[in-house]
């Protein structure tokens, strides 16, 4: 590893830090939450802490792969642009659905964040195949919070 790669490393891990706290912050799993209908096989609360952690390592080894193996401001413009979009929307959707209590305005927010996440693959992985294949788990990971985000709506609607 080059000290280069590091310091991107530090960077990306550094974004990784301000989403998980952003989205922390605004993640309330009081009464609200604890009174919604939810379906028998959605994870342990316990379980989501573990699992972000991990996709967050991952996507910021993710970020400094693709980083450092995109040459040129045009390179590192879609890498950045596709980062940011990502960012934004994964901490806008815990805004939607936990602060403004609206896990169905929240479904069709988390269709644009699969969405970014599909598009991360591919911009990431058009540079290092790695940083594409790290971003996989995120991918699978919302997936399942989508499908569980529907059954929320499903069996709580209507919302607001």
């Amino acid at each position: 590893m080059t000290d280069g790669f590091l310091w991107t490393l530090g960077g990306s891990a550094l974004a990784a830090v301000i989403v998980a706290v952003a989205g922390g912050v605004l993640t309330e799993t009081g009464q609200w939450y604890a009174s919604l209908k939810k379906p028998s096989w959605k994870p342990p609360d316990w379980a989501f802490g573990p699992v972000w952690t991990v996709i967050l390592i991952l996507a910021a080894i993710s970020a400094a792969l693709a980083w450092e193996a995109g040459e040129g401001a045009g390179a590192r413009s879609a890498i950045l642009a596709v980062l940011i979009i990502n960012s934004i929307l994964n901490i806008a959707w815990s805004g939607i659905f936990f602060k403004m209590r609206r896990p169905d305005w929240a479904l069709i927010e988390v269709a644009m964040l699969w969405l970014s996440i599909l598009a991360l693959i591919l911009v990431l992985g058009s540079y290092s195949t790695a940083a594409g294949l790290l971003m996989v788990p995120y991918l699978i990971w919302v997936s399942i919070a989508s499908f569980l985000n529907y059954r929320i709506v499903q069996m709580n609607k209507p919302f607001g």
